[in-house]
């Protein structure tokens, strides 16, 4: 309630301010002219001049002053309260210089503008997409200089201030050197899995990079990544891809901001779809139960197509299938996915079901199964100690069946000597054979030898 009498007491002595004000500077002068005037009319403006000067008629008078006065102030306040701000944000900067002839840094590539203005003008001035920034450098020669940046609104009653306005920038001398170009595939997950690409060739090898010394100096590489989503019919054979990019990067693989002169290339890719055909072999994982060994494995795919690079392709004899028989007490089949080697892009086939059949197990032993030294450093050589220490007995466990196949030639007994020096050693004997289908063990569980310079 104190509030409200406290309102209505300002809103009171406004509008006795007003009527001072009024009576003071507007109604007494129009007052002492009708007056003057009404002298010289005489007396058919004596009702007039009666009427005038009564004091009803002027707080009238004064009233009707009031209101209008109070609606004037009202609509320059509207016009004030109405203004509002708009934030532009990532406006482009456009620059001035001479771009032949310098390089400028420290400039930003966009600022924000806030647009200030009435809301209908500000929904103008965004529709018009006219509104530039711009930074006028052409006078500018080498060193660091502040610049302003200035803002062209498309709408004269909207004001704006720039986030930032003004920058110091450095203007460097443009100098250029010649760089070799190279190729990276980008995008090669994009291409069919079973074509490979085999050669790039560019329309160009040599490529001339434009910038500040300081950042030409950093340049280790010029790459043109040739983007393999862009080969419109992938199929075997010679394609061209236009506008390859361009990028320049330090030795630590980052992107140096370079002009590049061309600044795209035209690349002629070679593919080709290199497969091979591989045979399947099932390796077993795990023991069987106690008292048995597999007697057969089969598997419904023996030989399977792999597509991949030539060198991969070249490196692999065949594919190895895995099928877990830990604690199998019976004749079991599987189902087993096929999986791809490493740079192998596709196969022919993604799984096979596998057969495995058990059987008592039995042993046998082979004798005279060489011992072989391997990863041993090419500067030293190996000195047998005492006897056993060339030859070994190895015992083989399996059904009789896989038994009766397996011979010396098919078993290898080795010591790995990788990372050992001058001196004697007690070492490891391992011992694996050809058939998965047996377990194979060293009656000489480890040897002495001597290592020695050559």
């Amino acid at each position: 309630m104190k509030a409200i009498k406290t309102l209505f007491r300002k809103i009171l002595a406004f509008f006795q301010g007003i009527y001072k004000f009024v009576d003071r500077k507007i109604i007494m002068p129009i007052t002492k002219l009708i007056l003057l005037i009404s002298d010289r009319a005489g007396k058919q403006t004596g009702k007039l001049e009666k009427w005038l000067t009564k004091k009803n008629t002027l707080i009238f008078i004064s009233l009707i002053l009031a209101i209008a006065l109070f609606f004037y102030v009202d609509n320059e306040s509207t016009a004030m309260i109405d203004s509002r701000a708009e934030i532009l944000y990532d406006q482009k900067v456009e620059t001035v210089y001479n771009e032949e002839a310098y390089v400028v840094e420290g400039l930003p590539e966009t600022v924000d503008v806030t647009l200030i203005g009435r809301q209908v003008d500000l929904y103008l001035a965004k529709q018009l997409s006219t509104g530039i920034v711009t930074a006028d450098l052409s006078n500018l020669t080498e060193g660091t200089h502040k610049v302003n940046l200035e803002y062209k609104s498309p709408i004269n009653s909207v004001s704006y201030k720039l986030d930032p306005s003004t920058v110091n920038v450095t203007v460097y001398p443009k100098v250029s050197k010649s760089k070799t170009l190279t190729t990276e595939i980008i995008n090669e997950d994009k291409l069919d899995s079973k074509l490979s690409i085999s050669s790039i060739t560019l329309d160009t090898n040599e490529v001339v990079i434009k910038g500040a010394e300081h950042t030409l100096n950093k340049v280790a590489t010029v790459k043109a990544l040739v983007d393999v989503s862009k080969i419109v019919e992938q199929k075997t054979g010679v394609t061209t891809v236009d506008d390859v990019k361009l990028v320049a990067y330090d030795s630590n693989g980052n992107i140096v901001k370079v002009e590049t002169v061309p600044n795209k290339v035209t690349a002629s890719i070679s593919i080709d779809s290199p497969s091979k055909e591989l045979p399947i072999k099932v390796v077993p994982t795990g023991k069987v139960e106690f008292g048995k060994a597999i007697s057969s494995i089969t598997s419904s795919v023996t030989k399977i197509t792999v597509y991949g690079s030539k060198e991969v392709l070249d490196k692999l004899e065949y594919i190895p299938v895995e099928v877990d028989v830990t604690d199998l007490k019976a004749d079991k089949n599987y189902t087993v996915i096929i999986s791809k080697p490493s740079g192998i892009k596709e196969l022919s086939e993604t799984s096979t079901n596998v057969s495995v059949k058990l059987g008592t197990e039995t042993s046998k032993e082979i004798n005279d199964v060489l011992i072989e030294t391997v990863n041993l450093d090419s500067n030293y050589k190996v000195l047998a100690i005492g006897e056993n220490s060339s030859k070994t007995t190895v015992i083989v466990k399996g059904t009789q069946n896989v038994l009766d196949e397996i011979d010396s030639s098919m078993i290898k007994a080795t010591v790995d000597l990788s990372g050992y020096k001058e001196g004697d050693y007690e070492v490891e004997v391992k011992v694996v054979g050809e058939d998965e289908k047996a377990t194979y063990a060293s009656k000489t569980t480890k040897i002495k030898i001597r290592i020695q310079a050559k």
